[in-house]
């Protein structure tokens, strides 16, 4: 019976292995219940050991057994019947009747007597009451019916399972260990935190880890959704489950082999699977109550027989309305297609945290995007450097390097990568927002955001580096302004293209960036963007989101730490580039483990499709009550009848809902893009400081 439809037997709260062996890569399906099972409606007898396994195939489904053997004995008692030998079909239809019953009758019964109420009861009390009136044959169809549905409606949800935990395949069984002496092969899962790994042309990464040796390209599509290889050397980070290319890698774990991104991201699809959204809970606050109305309303059909004086033909319209308006295609429309599209969307790199998220996304009509790192490649450079006549190039950069040494912010790495003999500075103090003073061999230093330094006779060369989109740090000495350096980190490539069709899919998107407007215009307008909010503190941004979700539903992408006021104020938050970092992936709604952009329209046009997928899903089991409850109350359709129309429309739901597991297709490549994967002490530089920059 379907675990959706009828709801567990016993409280289930152990955890689920995914095949690593933890819980906490695997994630506790039992810590939170089942999409539909808090309506009290659903599974009975299939045993979760069962989900665990390998998904067998249909003619070996323990589950499809009895079922099946249902089905052949009733149609060999239609076909006694037909050929008048009544006592033999009876005795035949009989067993039909049990074993299609096994699967659900028993543990409704269970049920009741802690309580609850479920749709197993209705199709219990029906079969009773059919045989006790002589109808054997249509108790029997009943349980053969209901009992076939609800196996193909476990049998789905389980597909959509496996298909998410199909991630780990990703995963080696084994991994190779540089020790001191020699090379050895350890199970995949004993790998631990700084573990040597040698990683071979053509082998899976067995953990998270970076590249201590060695060069080659690895191919991450299936777990980030980007099509084109990464080129990687020294110090970059290579996540579990991509390709090596040609070369042999030294890698050094940086996470254990059962508890690295790619557990995490299979634990938090799980943990989303079980929160609902808005259509997951309107389908339980509609189905939850349904049961004991439905048994009213079939008592009062009952009485009313007797009313009137004809209780045998009411008290078999009574039966029939408790199958006719049995909610058990609404407890399950919206489940199977959350489960689908969450499964679906993690395999091209999108992590959604929970039906709500899901759903929300589906709404998003604007996007607000932060410039740094999200639109930006997140590698600052020092492109042009302006002086006073009395200072030099090297100078000037010598003494900005001398005091962003101590900033961990992303443009003192461009300064730094410009001038990397830097003298020592004392006394440094940063003013959060506008830049950094200290002394320089006994020279009082300042290195910050022209609208804290004034640039003095350099306003003019200041404002063409910005009007080509550059960021300006001014450099002044002993009080007076004696350079201007232009750094500026490129345009994504595909920043572009994905803006595009964000417009294209009427979404409006907004940029948003501290840098000044002069520069923040002239990438917007290499991007395509027309909404842009310049000068932004981080306070400044969260109340333009908070803003614009007010109008209409609103995302806003970042990197999950600096744009945290905004993430929170934003109908869905979204990380990009998040596959390496836990952290991310829990500050945001949604992560996307490439930082690929044309993920963000594909994204939303997949949560769209599944919206609408639910809507219908909704919509059609409940058209389906509607129409025969009548029919059923009226004695215009038998119990037989309305059981076939019925299973029918639930089997409908299922495949409608399954159709949101079909992702979105590979995104071209970007043959321009060389290495879009940033280097370790790149990753570094950009970590957020308590100083915002200019």
């Amino acid at each position: 019976m379907s675990r959706e439809c009828c709801g567990p037997d016993e409280p289930e709260d152990r955890p689920m292995p995914l095949g690593l062996g933890s819980s906490s890569a695997a994630g506790k399906t039992g810590s939170a219940e089942s999409p539909a099972g808090a309506d009290g409606t659903g599974r009975d007898g299939h045993d979760e050991e069962d989900a665990q396994e390998e998904l067998a195939p249909w003619w070996r489904d323990r589950a499809l057994l009895l079922p099946a053997v249902s089905g052949v004995l009733l149609a060999a008692g239609y076909g006694l019947e037909w050929s008048g030998l009544e006592v033999s079909a009876g005795v035949v239809q009989a067993a039909s009747l049990l074993a299609g019953a096994w699967t659900f009758a028993p543990g409704a019964l269970r049920r009741l007597l802690r309580g609850r109420l479920g749709v197993g009861l209705l199709m219990t009390i029906a079969a009773v009451g059919a045989v006790a009136l002589g109808h054997v044959g249509e108790a029997a169809a009943l349980a053969f019916l209901f009992s076939i549905a609800e196996a193909l409606e476990d049998r789905a949800m389980d597909r959509a399972r496996h298909g998410l935990r199909a991630l780990l395949d990703l995963m080696p069984e084994t991994a190779r260990i540089s020790r001191l002496s020699g090379e050895i092969d350890i199970p995949a899962d004993q790998v631990r935190e700084l573990d040597l790994l040698v990683v071979r042309g053509g082998e899976r990464l067995a953990t998270d880890g970076v590249v201590t040796s060695g060069r080659s390209s690895l191919d991450t599509s299936t777990i980030t959704g980007e099509s084109i290889p990464v080129e990687v050397g020294p110090g970059d980070f290579v996540p579990a489950g991509a390709i090596n290319g040609t070369g042999t890698l030294q890698v050094e774990a940086t996470a254990d082999g059962r508890d690295n991104s790619l557990t995490t991201i299979v634990r938090l699809v799980e943990e989303a699977q079980a929160r609902k959204g808005e259509r997951a809970r309107l389908a339980d606050r509609i189905a939850r109550p349904l049961v004991p109305i439905v048994l009213v309303a079939a008592v009062l059909v009952a009485v009313w027989g007797f009313v009137v004086g004809d209780p045998g033909t009411w008290i078999q319209r009574a039966l029939v309305v408790l199958v006719a308006a049995s909610p058990c295609a609404l407890a399950i429309a919206v489940p199977v297609t959350v489960i689908s599209a969450i499964g679906a969307a993690s395999r091209f790199g999108m992590i959604i945290k929970s039906g709500a998220a899901f759903e929300e996304l589906g709404t998003v009509r604007a996007v607000a995007i932060d410039k740094t790192g999200t639109l930006t490649l997140n590698r600052p450079e020092v492109v042009e450097v302006v002086t006073s006549p009395d200072t030099t190039r090297e100078r000037a950069l010598v003494l900005a390097a001398a005091l962003e040494a101590r900033s961990t912010h992303p443009l003192a790495a461009a300064i730094l990568a410009a001038a990397p003999a830097a003298s020592r500075a004392d006394d440094v103090e940063e003013h959060p927002g506008r830049g950094l003073q200290g002394i320089v061999a006994g020279t009082p230093v300042r290195v910050g955001t022209t609208r804290w330094i004034d640039a003095g006779d350099l306003e003019p060369d200041a404002a063409k580096l910005e009007e080509r989109g550059m960021t300006v740090v001014a450099v002044e000495i002993g009080g007076a302004p004696v350079a201007l350096l232009g750094i500026r980190d490129e345009l994504r490539p595909e920043a572009a293209e994905a803006v595009r069709h964000l417009a294209d899919d009427g979404v409006r998107v907004m940029m948003l960036t501290g840098d000044n407007e002069r520069t923040a215009n002239a990438l917007a307008r290499e991007a395509g963007i027309p909404d842009v909010r310049a000068a932004q503190l981080p306070q400044d941004k969260e109340r333009a989101v908070r803003e614009s979700a007010q109008r209409v539903p609103t995302a806003m992408i970042g990197d999950g730490v600096n744009d945290a006021p905004a993430l929170a104020a934003a109908n869905v938050g979204i990380a990009m580039g998040a596959g390496g970092s836990a952290a991310a992936i829990e500050t945001a709604d949604v992560a996307f483990t490439g930082s690929d952009l044309r993920l963000v329209p594909q994204g939303l046009a997949h949560a769209r499709r599944g919206r609408r997928i639910m809507t219908g899903n909704i919509l059609l089991a409940l058209a389906i009550i509607l129409v025969l409850f009548p029919l059923a109350l009226f004695g215009v359709l038998g119990l037989a009848g309305v059981v076939l129309v019925h299973e029918i429309a639930e089997v409908v739901v299922i495949l409608n809902g399954l159709r949101a597991a079909r992702g979105s297709v590979a995104l071209p490549p970007l043959p321009h893009l060389e290495n879009p994967a940033p280097s370790r002490s790149e990753r570094q530089a950009a970590t957020p400081a308590s100083n915002p920059g200019p």
